[in-house]
């Protein structure tokens, strides 16, 4: 019986990859990696970037928007329904850790890489929030599901 794993040890995994895109700092850093990442080891990936209030991007679901549109604008998945659902949950969990402890006032600049490889795909998100800019807090969230 083979150990239950989707562990590839000869490439990396998706759930780094796609934190290494959301904490890419430029545009350059961020479509040589997509590059690498897609001839390298046929991973596909996307990259947005979203700012707003918790309420504003979370309660409206335009963050969640915003992922499905890059996922679908990338190629990272087709639009069928399995696909899109995972990519919801995924978003979702990485968004738990971002929209935690904070008021919901807060002003997010977040950046979102997303990598799949047709059986996972992992979201990622990294960005900064802030009541006051004195008070501004690093974040991070990731989410990861089986297509």
């Amino acid at each position: 019986m083979q150990e239950p794993t989707r562990v590839n040890k000869s490439r990396p995994s998706l759930e780094r990859s796609a934190l290494r895109l959301a904490m890419t700092e430029t545009r350059e850093e961020e479509d040589k990696l997509k590059k690498f990442l897609l001839e390298a080891y046929d991973m596909r990936s996307g990259v947005t970037e979203i700012g707003g209030t918790e309420a504003n991007l979370q309660h409206t679901g335009k963050l969640t928007n915003s992922v499905m549109a890059t996922a679908f604008n990338t190629g990272v998945i087709p639009k069928e329904a399995r696909k899109i659902h995972a990519l919801i949950h995924a978003t979702l969990e990485a968004s738990n850790s971002i929209f935690i402890h904070n008021n919901s006032n807060a002003s997010y600049a977040l950046k979102i890489g997303l990598t799949t490889d047709t059986e996972w795909i992992a979201v990622a998100i990294y960005g900064r929030s802030s009541l006051h800019p004195l008070l501004e807090h690093a974040r991070v969230g990731l989410g990861f599901m089986h297509l």
